[in-house]
């Protein structure tokens, strides 16, 4: 394959091809940068960086971990605004890295990936985009799971004449100020929503299949003395990373370790809803009959607030169907609405990007995932050399950030590039022995957790009943698994020249 220092503009191939530009595309490629390697591309389907980022720009959308935490370790932001960082900022901030990296020359935007395609005769994944063709010797796929809206399926849904969209997809043209509007869904967006557009609205409708667990959100603006010795003081935003970091796996012990001790923090929310609701119908309505954690915990000091308010009903007896003007309750009683947001999430298990990939003898992803998505330390999977997931099955979390986790898995895939390089491979393939061993351990685990005990369904769980998307442990458990490339858990092969050199040197030692 031609290679290319840097790849122009007009490049089609490169050593490695990226996938996505949000926390993870950009990870990767700050550290191929970093390590002295330009022969990358990134495919982005959006017109700049920042991924979900970039895409959800719903009214009060902000980040619920520390925004300490919440950014690359090799990119400390010592100018957050506050101590949960708000989208436009995070939007903000990836800018900046993409453009202080130099990565932007490497990213192709507008360029959505249709199909993914290895050649086992060239060893070259294949992939076409809305924008043309590309080959690359490696493909990391850094889409991640919230990507793709989930769409509900209700009823009359396409006969409702009013507006309808996506919290990911937000109709910033159309104004809700006065309307009667309906908001589907009671999770991590629908609780940002609700409190920032109830002002506006004449009249807002919550339907609620399942009340969240919400805690009180510790959130406060940063001072300009704390952003003054992150400027000056080395180490200093560091140390308190560090120490929100710790503060947060404290949480583990819950989630994943011994379930019962969750029943302190249940005590608090209860007392956070009876302080901010004080019907005692409507707190009824509001207090969740499962464990804490097992479903996504939020945060927030102004949800409930919001839905005491007299232009808010929240409705909890489901949706039998939606008609021109109106959804219908499960109990029969029907709300006249002008627009309907659908905080409906993701589809965190089905990850769709695996419709469109193709490994050896032409084997579809999503076939293979047709039980449950695996992968090796979720970020390899047998009969796709040279594949790499950043944010893969099984590396989600409940309790801290994701930032984490993609670090860890970038740090895996630069060891076996190098690994590669050193040993003159031209492909990787895990084992498949390796990589069952490995997810079966993941299940036993997660048997143990809140996520299996505590008696909730949640987007965690796909449709066989497995936890595609969580990690069950603490987050250096999962840093130590990664920190070094294992060639022997792989099938690796190498270029016949590559494999003649090494005899022709045997036997000239000899």
């Amino acid at each position: 394959m031609a290679r290319t220092s840097s790849p122009a503009a007009t490049a089609t191939r490169a050593r490695v091809l990226i996938v996505g530009t949000g926390f993870a595309g950009l990870a990767m490629a700050a550290r191929l940068k970093r390590s002295g390697m330009n022969d990358f591309i990134i495919l982005e389907r959006g017109s700049e960086v920042g991924g979900t980022w970039r895409d959800n720009t719903y009214p009060g959308c902000a980040c619920d971990v520390p925004s300490l935490l919440y950014s690359f370790s090799f990119a400390p932001n010592p100018d957050w605004s506050d101590t949960f960082s708000p989208q436009p900022e995070i939007q903000q901030y990836l800018r900046d890295v993409a453009a202080d990296e130099g990565v932007l020359p490497h990213c192709r935007f507008g360029h959505a990936v249709q199909r993914a395609e290895w050649d086992d005769e060239a060893r070259v994944w294949r992939v076409q985009t809305s924008e043309g063709a590309f080959e690359g010797e490696m493909l990391v796929l850094g889409s991640g799971g919230l990507s793709e809206p989930a769409l509900p399926e209700i009823p009359g849904l396409s006969s409702f004449q009013g507006t309808v969209f996506h919290s990911a997809r937000w109709d910033h043209e159309h104004s809700l100020a006065g309307e009667r509007v309906a908001v589907i869904g009671t999770g991590a967006s629908a609780i940002q929503i609700v409190p920032a557009i109830q002002p506006d609205v004449g009249h807002l409708t919550l339907f609620q299949r399942t009340p969240p667990w919400i805690m009180p959100r510790r959130s406060r603006p940063i001072t300009s003395t704390e952003r003054f010795l992150f400027r000056r003081v080395p180490g200093a935003q560091k140390a308190v990373r560090w120490a929100i970091y710790w503060a947060r796996e404290l949480a583990v012990f819950g989630f994943a370790k011994y379930p019962k001790i969750l029943r302190r923090g249940e005590g608090m929310a209860m007392g956070h809803l009876r302080s901010q609701v004080k019907d005692p119908m409507l707190r009824e309505q509001l207090t969740p009959t499962y464990r804490l954690g097992c479903k996504r915990v939020l945060l927030s000091n102004d949800y409930y607030p919001a839905l005491t308010q007299p232009n808010v009903t929240v409705e909890t007896s489901g949706i039998a169907e939606v008609r021109a003007d109106s959804i219908v309750a499960g109990d029969g009683s029907e709300h006249t609405v002008d627009t309907i947001v659908l905080a409906t999430g993701f589809q965190a298990t089905e990850m769709p990007a695996a419709r469109s990939v193709f490994g050896r003898d032409g084997i579809c992803l999503a076939d293979q995932w047709s039980e449950s998505a695996t992968a090796y330390l979720g970020s390899t999977v047998h009969n796709f050399p040279n594949l790499f997931f950043i944010v893969g099955p099984n590396t989600g979390l409940g309790h801290s950030s994701m930032v984490f986790m993609i670090e860890s898995q970038v740090a895996y895939i630069m060891s076996a590039i190098a690994e590669m390089s050193r040993s003159g491979a031209s492909t990787v393939e895990v084992r498949p022995e390796i990589e069952a061993a490995y997810n079966e351990q993941v299940q036993t685990q997660m048997a143990h957790t809140v996520w299996s005990t505590g008696g909730c369904a949640s987007w965690y769980v796909d449709a066989h009943g497995r936890n595609t998307s969580l990690w069950p442990d603490f987050t250096f458990v999962f840093r130590r698994k990664t920190h070094h490339f294992d060639a022997g858990d792989y099938v690796v092969t190498r270029p016949a020249t590559v494999l003649r050199a090494n005899v022709l040197e045997g036997a000239a030692s000899d």
